[in-house]
């Protein structure tokens, strides 16, 4: 399992009108800590840039993969080519932004690309792919689409999995109002 974290004190500033930023600190955390135990049997590795979140990281029993100033797609890259190199087949990319993620352990299938797209079909939330498989990683808007079309390009056959406590995550203020209302059974 590789969770691209960014730094807690940075994470979530569209939120501002939402949450102040200790809030969106916290809730980057809790979110974090979420995906992190929904990822539980698998091991898991945390590719980060920030001393924070890589002490919560280790503190957790991940491995820390740190790559500084190469944003999401390069940090991906570079955290899946990290997992290969130390012998890893299957790696599972899930973001730190998921406050419902469970059994994320259960997504990876060796065989094939599996997608788990976000809630409007836009985003992707979660992939799991053979660590050699060569893949390049294009999150941002649209990236279920090119994604996909990734996949094909590789030619590897793609499984996309309709996962409602994987397709919700924390992108803009209204999407804080259902966590708050359901935090005990949410975070």
């Amino acid at each position: 399992m590789l969770i691209p974290v960014k730094a807690f004190d940075q994470a979530k500033r569209r939120l501002h009108l939402a949450l102040n930023e200790v809030q969106r600190a916290d809730l980057a955390r809790a979110m974090a800590d979420r995906v992190m135990s929904a990822a539980h049997p698998l091991p898991v590795a945390v590719v980060c840039d920030d001393t924070e979140v890589a002490d919560w990281a280790r503190a957790r029993g991940a491995l820390v993969v740190w790559e500084p100033g190469r944003g999401l797609n390069g940090a991906v890259q570079a955290g899946v080519e990290h997992l290969r190199a130390g012998g890893v087949t299957q790696v599972t990319v899930a973001h730190a932004d998921l406050p419902r993620a469970s059994d994320l352990a259960g997504v990876g299938d060796a065989s094939v690309i599996t997608l788990v797209p976000d809630r409007y079909g836009n985003g992707t939330n979660v992939i799991a792919l053979p660590a050699d498989a060569g893949f390049q990683f294009s999150y941002g808007p649209g990236s279920f689409a090119r994604h996909t079309a990734e996949a094909h390009r590789i030619g590897l056959p793609v499984r996309v999995l309709d996962r409602p406590d994987l397709a919700f995550d924390i992108d803009e203020p209204g999407d804080v109002v259902p966590v708050a209302a359901s935090r005990d059974s949410a975070l």
